[in-house]
């Protein structure tokens, strides 16, 4: 059996560029932390009072606290108390391990992520279903980073850029619930907001694992009586459960901040990312069991010597510079918001077959004014907002050769451009004591122009829309609400459906591409639920509900061939409908000297097509019950318990519902022990005890047969542990 290896990954020629960032990055580092500790210097001797910080991450110093661009997590709970709809607040911080994206959001409502590849790669994330047709998801939810766009003009994304360790917090608004101009989409927003100088003084985590797994991060911030910065430099490498699944990410984030007179902050921020790793690609339904570490090329089967990873080698290698700037000024009564970012993406992304390669220069601009005239207690506020973003990519796409992996005939060339303009207007009348109807209504313009650089062939497309949204809150009591609210919500192609290639796995030489038409896919949603607490105290036990249902007008939908690679996009035009619950608890109990901390979700997604060829049949691509739930039992210093990862029912991986062909049902089992005393904090976590084999993901097919390769594997048991200390 072939094994492969993190040192073997980091000599394959395509990765090369990740020695050269390690050597710019330490480099970069040391001039960096030259500078803060110069700057800190220099505070520290204007500054008569020092800055006194606590050792909770999320936390702020009170000039921090009062920086009126940067708002606090409590500042943030308030704001989404405000939106009549499901939202969540994660805080990655009081998160103990901080190795995936997962980490961060396993346990929050409506927020599905499905392991695709595994280590620091990109998984599924999936909100109500929106973008989870495509392979991997790469569209159908607007990611921000400090409340600009992290995705591409055309809407797509490379979730595994993002680095969530750098996140004060994580808020997320589902669906029609999004508050930001440009977000039309039916998943909505997530926005991972960055700590600053003002949160902490710096830290060190290490991390190591099973299967290779080793992270390290280093970070130093500074604060002073109108400025503070924060860098922090990032290193993960991952040798991989299955093989042939190597990863790494190398990141350099920093920010600097000014606080002026009047209630006026502008803030910077620098990300460089560079984000490499292998993809062990789809296998067949019965290797799950018996070999769940091993990828195709490992059997003597026709389909291993066709489909040879090794020799393939598919793999993902993308670097990303990102520039923005935020600021803020005025008061409640009037406030101002301006923002600018741009980015610079190289992406090349080969699925076995083809070498997708894309250098995209993304810019955007935003600006938003509100106002509640009375102040806090006004009966009225108001908001409107511009925003534009604009996308230009050249994409070339390359034929496999299937003997060594390396580049073969071009036969694609494209220039995309890809440009949005939005204006948002939105006001909320609080009725009566107690009620609150909100409103809004955002209109769009969206191109895609896409045209060949070898041919005449070219697609220029445009929409103009308007996405209306109205919503009422009931507060019942300071301890509870309830809300509904009725919306639209609109979905334009990304490149990645618009562009499509064809490619044989035993004749590259006949590779094709193409560009095809398509329309948006639109949406009518409504949603109920409520929020709340139950007791007072740190006994109270947390609750939020909703309940929500969308009708889907020309769905998109990605298919892939018998071989599980994509092979395109189409418009699903017989309708189709999601609906779902999404719960979410949280409390703690006392037990004697110490507590019982808990914390789950519940994720019901019913999603099927309403008429047309699959009427009836339920939608691939999301389990149909997702349940995540950790009990911890907390004693002085140390926390320890059990968590649980449970998908109860049995999921189609095909659109027509192929029996034999589901991924079946699964439970998780983990255990976890946490250790904190002042600066230090350890900890100890074993993921799938019992070592179930079962396939966390797969390759979604109009039609499928179990002996297609199609699926994959999930982790085996693993461990991790953990060391950091704040200073």
């Amino acid at each position: 059996m072939r094994m492969t290896t993190n040192n073997v990954y980091m000599s394959t020629p395509p990765m090369t560029p990740l020695s050269c960032f390690s050597l710019r990055t330490t480099a970069g580092v040391l001039l960096v932390a030259a500078l803060v500790t110069q700057a800190q210097a220099q505070a520290q001797a204007q500054a008569q009072e020092a800055v006194s910080l606590p050792s909770v991450t999320v936390q702020s110093s009170p000039s921090g606290a009062d920086m009126p661009a940067r708002n606090g997590v409590e500042k943030e709970r308030k704001r989404l108390q405000q939106v009549p709809g499901g939202t969540n607040l994660a805080e990655p911080q009081k998160e103990a391990r901080m190795a995936t994206l997962r980490d961060a959001l396993d346990y929050q409502p409506g927020i599905v992520l499905q392991d695709f590849f595994g280590g620091t790669d990109q998984p599924r994330l999936g909100i109500r279903g929106s973008g989870i047709q495509s392979n991997p998801v790469n569209r159908g939810v607007l990611l921000l980073q400090d409340g600009l766009p992290l995705n591409e003009a055309d809407g797509s994304f490379i979730i595994g850029l993002i680095e969530p360790r750098n996140a004060a917090y994580v808020s997320a608004r589902r669906g029609a619930n999004a508050i930001t101009p440009g977000a039309t989409t039916l998943g909505g927003e997530v926005d991972f907001v960055s700590l600053t100088g003002a949160d902490e003084r710096g830290r060190v985590r290490a991390e190591t694992g099973s299967f290779g797994r080793q992270g390290l991060q280093g970070a130093v911030g500074v604060v002073g009586e109108q400025l503070d910065g924060r860098v922090s430099v990032s290193s993960d490498r991952y040798d991989g459960y299955r093989h042939h699944s190597a990863s790494q990410r190398d990141a350099l984030q920093a920010n600097v901040g000014f606080q002026g007179d009047g209630g006026f902050e502008n803030r910077t921020y620098l990300n460089w990312t560079d984000l490499a790793f292998q993809i062990p690609s789809v296998v067949p339904k019965d290797r799950i069991g018996s070999d769940p570490r091993g990828v195709l090329g490992d059997g003597k089967t026709p389909q291993d010597q066709l489909l040879n990873v090794y020799k393939r080698d598919p793999r993902r290698a993308a670097t990303q510079l990102r520039l923005a700037n935020r600021s803020t000024w005025g008061s409640e009564a009037l406030r101002h918001e301006v923002g600018v970012y741009w980015q610079d993406t190289d992406d090349l992304f080969n699925n076995q077959t083809n070498h997708t390669v894309t250098h995209s220069r993304t810019t955007g601009a935003q600006w938003q004014v509100s106002g509640r005239p009375d102040g806090t207690a006004g009966a009225v506020g108001w908001r409107t907002a511009l925003s534009w973003a604009q996308s230009q990519m050249e994409r070339d796409l390359y034929a496999t050769n299937p003997n060594n992996g390396q580049q073969m005939q071009r036969f694609g060339s494209y220039d995309l451009d890809a440009s949005n303009l939005q204006a948002l207007a939105s006001a909320d009348w609080r009725v009566a004591p107690g009620w609150t109807v909100l409103g809004s209504l955002q209109w769009s313009q969206v191109t895609r122009d896409a045209a060949s650089r070898t041919s005449a062939a070219q697609l220029d497309q445009d929409w103009n829309f308007a996405t209306p949204k109205i919503g009422v809150n009931w507060e019942l009591s300071p301890a509870m609400r309830l809300w509904a609210n009725l919306s639209r919500s609109h979905e334009a192609p990304t490149y990645w459906e618009i562009l499509g290639a064809t490619v044989a796995p035993n004749n590259p030489a006949a590779a094709s591409a193409e560009l095809v038409r398509l329309t948006m896919q639109r949406a009518t949603t409504l949603e109920l639920g409520g929020q709340g607490r139950l007791g007072e105290g740190a006994q109270a036990l947390q609750w939020d509900a909703a309940v929500y249902r969308s009708v889907v007008a020309d769905e998109l939908i990605s298919t892939t061939d018998a071989n599980g690679i994509k092979v395109g996009t189409y418009n699903y035009r017989g309708g189709t409908l999601h609906q779902g619950v999404e719960l979410g608890l949280s409390g703690s109990q006392r037990m004697g000297v110490g507590a019982l901390d808990y914390r789950g979700s519940w994720t019901y997604s019913d999603f099927h097509f309403r008429a047309g060829e699959y009427a009836g049949k339920q939608i691939a691509g999301v389990p149909r019950h997702l349940i995540n739930a950790e009990f911890m039992v907390r004693l002085g210093a140390w926390r320890f318990g059990p968590n649980l990862r449970w998908v109860p029912v049995s999921t189609p991986t095909d659109h027509a519902n192929t029996a034999g062909t589901q991924q079946e049902s699964y439970a998780l089992l983990g255990l976890k022990v946490e250790w904190s005393d002042g600066p230090w904090a350890v900890y100890l976590q074993a993921d799938n005890v019992t070592d179930r084999r079962y396939a966390s993901s797969y390759a979604i097919r109009n039609q499928a047969t179990a002996a297609q390769p199609g699926y994959l594997p999930g982790l085996g048991r693993s461990l991790t542990a953990g060391l950091t200390y704040k200073f």
